[in-house]
Parts: C-alpha cells; structure tokens; sequence
C-alpha cells in the first residue's frame, strides 16, 4: 500500500506533466499525439511492479525517458524497423544512467536554436547524444503490476460502505475547517478533523503520479493531504460546490489542479476523494471564470 508520505505536491505533478507533453509534442510536432504519448508513459509507469517504482530515485527523469523512446517508436525512423524502435523505447525506460541526464540534454537542446529541425531529426539527436546504448530492463515475472486506474472499482466499493451524511450546516463548517487546517498547514487540526477510520482515494486517472491505494486512518489521510498541497505560492484552495455539497477546489497557477469531495458524519470527514485526473477537470477549467481577488492563505 502506498505509503501517506508518498503523496507528490501538487505542483510538482503539474509541473512534471507539462515537461513531458513538452518533451513530447517537441519530438512529434503535435499536441494530440503528445497526449497520447503521455497516456501511455504513465501507463508503463503503473505497470512497473511496486518495488520497481520505489528504486526508480528521479520519477520525472524516468517519464522523460520513456516519453523519448515512445516518441522514436512513433517516429520509425530510417534503418530503425517499427518494432525494434518500440522494443526500445521500452528498454530505455529500465536503462541505468546518471538521474537528470535526459531532462538537462532535453533542455538545452530547447533552448537552443533548433526549432527548425524536423521531427526525425529532433527524434535522432536524442537518441545519438542522449540516451547512448539501450539495455534490457530486469523484471520481476512473478509480480503482478497494478492497475493503473483503480478509481472506479475503489469508487463503488467506499460508496457503498458510506455513513448517514451530516447535517449541511455542519458539512459547510467541516469544510471551511478543512481550508482553514490548510491554510495553516496544520496537521494536528485537519486530523481533528478526520473520523479515526477516515479514508482518502486520490484518482489521477493514470495520468499523473498520483497515490494508487487508498489512504486510511485520520493521521495517514490529513499527512497525504499536506503533502498533496503543501502551501506554495502558486497554490490556492477554496470551498466551492462539488457534486451538490461544500467541497474544495485546488488551483494551481490559475489552473483547476483538484477537486476535492467530501463525505461527514457525526462532524467528522470520514471520506475524502479527489480528483487529479486531468481530463476530469477539463470541464472545471473551461468553466472558470476571470480569478478574483488573491486568497487569503
């Protein structure tokens, strides 16, 4: 199970995310293919047995390099066959190398004045200087990998087990307590906050590097939500309606980053769900209206 303290801040996940559609509609030239070359590099990071994702020490240097070879595969450049380039491209993902390495070639490279190659070229230049000579990644056979998207099943099966909901007078201070808790970044108020046996799902779709399994415990869920949204100043967290009831909504540089859901009983959140899939919260991006004045936090 993941682990409370695993949870990656929110900015680092949007921040991550953009570097890789980046990398990727930089090498292909289009911003639909970028998406569907990200889908898939978050899939094989889910994919990876637990163990393996927990040796990887730079997440986001791992992404970028598959985002790479993926990128390659699409490519089929001269002299390299479509499947080879795919075997590679999945190969690459597990090859030891210094941590940073393709991000910081990737970056100078756009920097430079190489916009006017074309995407084979883009595509060759990384695979001559900077991913080298390909080798096999080991794995472990007798793990199975994890889902990349257990929202749905984990959705029906909390749902299902969910207590008498509180009065909405109470829900809406339970929720203002809750900003407040983060405004503050107070964890001792926000587990206060949390039944004994509170639970929080974290759905990111597969798309970012959201925690997988649900968190439990009134300690374990208020440590993942700080670590989920430490305060930054790109950061902002504000009571909205959600789904008919006071919840949250997390914005990032002006961007819809989170919903968050909540579910109380007794005066006390025993169910937290939050939404980090990106393509979930299209809708809430494209409904948002000119930013008023700054947040208080």
């Amino acid at each position: 199970m993941d682990r409370a303290d695993d949870a990656v801040p929110i900015v680092e996940l949007l921040d991550e995310r953009r570097h890789l559609l980046d990398v990727a509609q930089w090498m292909l030239g289009s911003s639909t293919e970028a998406e569907s070359v990200i889908d898939e590099t978050y899939r094989r990071w889910y994919g990876l047995p637990r163990p393996a994702r927990a040796q990887i020490a730079a997440p986001r240097s791992w992404l970028a390099q598959v985002v790479g070879g993926i990128c390659l595969a699409r490519l089929s450049l001269p002299g390299v066959g479509r499947s080879e380039a795919r075997n590679d491209g999945e190969t690459w993902a597990g090859a030891e190398r210094p941590d940073g390495m393709l991000q910081e070639a990737v970056g100078e490279v756009l920097r430079g004045a190489l916009v006017s190659l074309s995407p084979a070229e883009r595509a060759a230049l990384i695979l001559n200087d900077v991913f080298g000579p390909a080798r096999r990644r080991a794995e472990d056979a007798g793990e199975q990998s994890e889902r990349a998207d257990p929202a749905d099943h984990v959705l029906r099966s909390l749902g299902a087990r969910r207590l008498q909901r509180t009065a909405p007078n109470h829900h809406d201070s339970v929720a203002r307590a809750f900003r407040q808790a983060w405004l503050t970044q107070d964890a001792a108020l926000l587990t206060s906050l949390l039944a004994p046996d509170a639970a929080a799902l974290f759905d990111g779709g597969g798309k970012v590097r959201a925690l997988v399994t649900p968190v439990h415990g009134n300690q374990q869920v208020a440590r993942s939500l700080l670590s989920l949204l430490p305060g930054s100043p790109r950061t902002s967290l504000d009571t909205r309606s959600v789904n008919g009831r006071t919840g949250l909504v997390a914005t990032c540089d002006r961007r819809v980053a989170a919903v968050i859901s909540l579910d109380t009983a007794d005066h006390r959140i025993t169910h937290v769900w939050a939404t980090l899939n990106p393509d979930k919260l299209r809708r809430w991006n494209r409904a948002r209206t000119p930013p008023g004045p700054p947040n208080d936090w």
